[in-house]
C-alpha cells in the first residue's frame, strides 16, 4: 500500500529515490519505546490557525479533527500531532514558496498538539487552496494538510496528507496517485463530519483519523 520510491508521474521522486537496495538496521531501544511527548517538552499547543499577529486570517474557517490509534483499534494517548499547509490563497509562508498568490499576515500555517486520553486531535485552521507546482504542464496540487504523526517510537511515525472530499484536482495529482492500492488512497481523504462542527456554526468540520501499525 506504500508508494514506490521512484514514480515516473512525480518527477521530484527521480532525483529523491535511492538507488541501492537499502539496508535495514534492527530497531534499537530508543527507536522502539522513544520519542515520549509531553505539555511540558512541547509546550503549550497550537490548535487554532486562525489568529496571529493580532489578527484574523483569511478564507473559508474549518475544523480538523480525528483520533490516532493503533493498527488494533486502540488510542495512543500524548500523541505528537504536527499539521501545516498553504494558506487560502495556495501559498506557504516559507522563503522557498514564491507563488505569486498573496500572503496572509495573520496566517502561519502550522500548529501541533498531543492526543488526548482516547486518541483525539482538534484544529481549527482554514481550507488551504490549491497552488500550482512544477510537475508537468499546468500542475495543480489538491487542497491539502500536511500531517506529521509520531507513535510510541522512531518506526512508527508517519507524515502524511489529508485531502478533502469533491476536489476535481485530485484524480490527476500523481502524489495522490502514486500509492498503488485504491483504498489506500482514499483513505488520504477526510469525510465531512456534522459532529465535528463548531458550536457558534463559524467553520465545517471534517474527520480524518489516523492508524498506526507497526510500521508506521
Amino acid at each position: 500500500m506504500q508508494p514506490p520510491y521512484d514514480f515516473p508521474g512525480y518527477r521530484s521522486t527521480e532525483k529523491r529515490a535511492p538507488k541501492q537496495p537499502l539496508i535495514p538496521f534492527p530497531h534499537t531501544l530508543s527507536e522502539i519505546s522513544g520519542p515520549g511527548f509531553d505539555e511540558q517538552s512541547i509546550g503549550p499547543a497550537i490548535t487554532d490557525l486562525t489568529h496571529a499577529f493580532g489578527g484574523e486570517a483569511q478564507g473559508e474557517r474549518i475544523i480538523v479533527a480525528g483520533r490516532v490509534m493503533d493498527d488494533r483499534g486502540l488510542p495512543l494517548r500524548n500523541t505528537f500531532v504536527e499539521v501545516w499547509q498553504a494558506n487560502a490563497a495556495g501559498r506557504y509562508r516559507h522563503d522557498a514558496d514564491q507563488h505569486a498568490a498573496p500572503l496572509d499576515p495573520h496566517f502561519i500555517g502550522n500548529g501541533y498538539a498531543l492526543t488526548s486520553d482516547d486518541g483525539a486531535f482538534r484544529f481549527i485552521t482554514i481550507k488551504p487552496g490549491p497552488y500550482p507546482w512544477h510537475n508537468h504542464p499546468n500542475a495543480w496540487r489538491p487542497s491539502h494538510v500536511h500531517f506529521s504523526v509520531f507513535g510510541p517510537g522512531f518506526g512508527s511515525r508517519i507524515i502524511t496528507q489529508m485531502y478533502f472530499p469533491g476536489d476535481p484536482l485530485i484524480p490527476i495529482d500523481p502524489v495522490f496517485n502514486s500509492i498503488p492500492d485504491l483504498g489506500a488512497r482514499e483513505r488520504l481523504i477526510a469525510r465531512f463530519d456534522h459532529d465535528a462542527l463548531s458550536e457558534e456554526g463559524f467553520a465545517l468540520g471534517y474527520r480524518f483519523d489516523i492508524v498506526l501499525g507497526s510500521r508506521g
